[in-house]
């Protein structure tokens, strides 16, 4: 892997709570964290209110300026086309090597763009993904997150597996991924020296 920095796609109606362990997570091993929206600088409002002002605009990003992309979940994925080009861009990552990370409604986006075909992926549950109308269903796997090849899937209430997914990818935290787990999903107290020692 040549670069250290992950992209965060940041759009409005994203959902907080879905990538925070990831990033926050990454940051503290050395990544840098860059948010790509639809236009620099031009604000955005996650589902919670926070308003993000994003560092880049998709039509700059590159694959090969990035270790990884994720795409959180939003509200905007269920009700339209609007989120499309940042599903298109996870289509070029996916075609250069680059991984992607999507979770809740970006799954969504990527069985619409028809990344969902032909690799196992997992999401909130079978039949939210079915009424894409993708080709998929087979490809389908009930597991808190998914790993397949470059290509990271997860659920809305599975942030933590999410990240571990994540850091297996990049590499992060060799030796600690599952103290880390067990802290954070499991509350294990005994994961915290092994975490931290």
């Amino acid at each position: 892997m040549t670069s250290k920095t992950v992209h965060l796609a940041v759009y409005d109606t994203l959902a907080d709570w879905e990538t925070g362990h990831a990033t926050a997570w990454l940051a503290r091993a050395g990544f840098t964290v860059r948010t790509v929206g639809t236009e620099a600088g031009k604000p955005v409002t996650t589902i919670a209110g926070i308003r993000i002002v994003p560092e880049l605009a998709l039509d700059e990003l590159r694959p090969e300026d990035s270790a990884l992309l994720i795409l959180p979940g939003a509200e905007k994925y269920d009700e339209g086309d609007e989120l499309a080009p940042f599903t298109a861009a996870a289509r070029t990552f996916l075609d250069a090597g680059v991984p992607v990370a999507a979770i809740c409604g970006a799954t969504a986006g990527l069985a619409r763009e028809g990344l969902l075909d032909d690799r196992a992926h997992t999401s909130a549950v079978s039949f939210y993904l079915a009424a894409t109308g993708y080709a998929g269903a087979e490809r389908y796997v009930e597991a808190d997150a998914v790993t397949d090849g470059d290509l990271i899937t997860a659920g809305p209430t599975e942030p933590v597996a999410f990240a571990r997914e994540i850091f297996a990818r990049l590499g992060a935290y060799e030796g600690k991924r599952d103290a880390w787990y067990r802290l954070f999903h499991d509350s294990d107290p005994a994961a915290f020296a092994e975490l931290n020692g």
